[in-house]
């Protein structure tokens, strides 16, 4: 019986055909490179690779010894090996190739489609953020009402059930949702799945059903904390436990975009320079941004670092392994907060109505703050570092306001 299972040998090929038809003591038998022959009973006996990836440790069943044969699990223990080696989550790869095989035999439903899309061009979305949306905002919306159903028999009539209830109250949100399932009805149609138009498109189709967003309600500000309640706010947030909390305090005393935020990785903060550089490609005006760190938000990210600081992972990571934390998880927080009457982007106005109001710093300095696009004289000040230096210390002071 072998226990110590995380310490994988060199030594391959430990077990023998006949010594598998025997074997019958319960416990976890290594073949070597991962592959084990797992014994719960004399009649309950299959394969399992056992791997590593991210600091994680998973278990990849393969199949039961009566379906599968030694040579069989060996070579696709080796497979997965190879996936793994490359980069690739064997277990994600294997239920990819499920789903791909269900669409093929014609079970494939709007949610096998919608992942296998996402699958397929998930590489070419930049944005972390993006990326996460994607999934948690059809699983949210979407997936419960019209995710079962076979995507050549979604009409008009399952588009509008998904739609007609979150319309009137997050119409941004449902706007973009339904360019999703748009998306998604048009990849199914391309892959021979579905025939027919589009019952998600807009014009000349849900255009004539559904008002514009723009027109639902008039375009309102993100509803912002009063400055002067800042420092009462963040005490209470310091007492949540959680990612979303410290995300959230992040957040506040960085005054960045919330998809900044949960897009940052490790790779972008430099600790010892205290500043976080946020890359053109994650930007709203598609130009670097450096952020200075006051030492409130270093001591934040010193705590977060005991959970890891690998250069390619997210700072504040999700349920999900390898995805940002979800920008529904910081509405979340304030909900439980009792605080759904402010949204995260509104402390960005906080921020700016403090520096406005209670200091003596030049407007331009807290726009460049918020990486607002300013004059060309700032700009270049900007880029020769002068402005820089008064940026820390407007995030500085900002920092001791907000109870630093």
């Amino acid at each position: 019986m072998h226990t110590n299972w995380s310490v994988y040998t060199l030594s391959l090929n430990k077990l023998s055909a006949l010594k598998v038809k025997n074997l019958t003591t319960p416990g976890m038998h290594s073949d070597g490179g991962g592959l084990y022959f797992h014994v719960r009973s004399p009649t309950q006996r299959a394969w399992v690779y056992r791997f590593k990836r991210d600091g994680r440790e998973y278990r990849m069943g393969l199949g039961s010894v009566i379906d599968v044969s030694l040579r069989e699990a060996r070579d696709a223990a080796a497979e997965a090996r190879k996936l793994n080696r490359q980069g690739i989550n064997p277990i994600e790869a294997k239920k990819t190739q499920r789903l791909a095989a269900e669409a093929e035999r014609g079970t494939h439903t709007f949610e096998q489609v919608a992942r296998l899309y996402i699958k397929d061009n998930e590489a070419a979305w930049r944005n972390a953020l993006h990326r996460s949306q994607w999934s948690t905002s059809l699983e949210a919306h979407v997936f419960p009402e019209i995710g079962n159903l076979p995507v050549a028999g979604i009409t008009v009539t399952e588009v509008l059930k998904v739609l007609q209830p979150i319309w009137p109250e997050i119409s941004e949100t449902a706007s973009r949702i339904r360019g999703r399932i748009e998306t998604i009805l048009d990849y199914a149609k391309a892959r021979g799945w579905r025939k027919g138009e589009n019952p998600a498109q807009w014009k000349g189709n849900l255009a004539s059903i559904l008002p514009k967003p723009s027109k639902i309600k008039a375009v309102q500000h993100h509803p912002a904390l009063p400055w002067k309640d800042m420092a009462p706010f963040m005490a209470s947030v310091r007492e949540e436990a959680g990612t979303p909390a410290l995300a959230l305090r992040f957040l506040i005393l960085t005054a960045a975009r919330l998809g900044e935020v949960l897009g940052a990785t490790w790779s972008e903060v430099d600790l010892e320079e205290r500043v976080w550089t946020i890359p053109a490609s994650r930007m709203k005006a598609k130009r670097e941004h450096r952020v200075p760190l006051s030492p409130l938000a270093v001591a934040l990210l010193q705590e977060m670092a005991q959970a890891g600081t690998e250069a390619g992972a997210f700072i504040f990571g999700g349920r999900k392994q390898g995805r940002p934390l979800s920008n529904m998880a910081i509405q979340e927080l304030l909900r439980r907060m009792d605080r759904g009457d402010i949204t995260a982007h509104g402390f960005r106005s906080s921020f700016r109505d403090w520096a406005a109001e209670a200091t003596d710093y030049p407007a331009e300095v807290a726009e460049m703050a918020l990486a607002h696009t300013v004059g060309n004289k700032v700009e270049a000040a900007y880029r020769r570092g002068d402005m820089f230096d008064k940026r820390r210390g407007i995030m500085e002071d900002w920092a001791k306001h907000c109870g630093g």
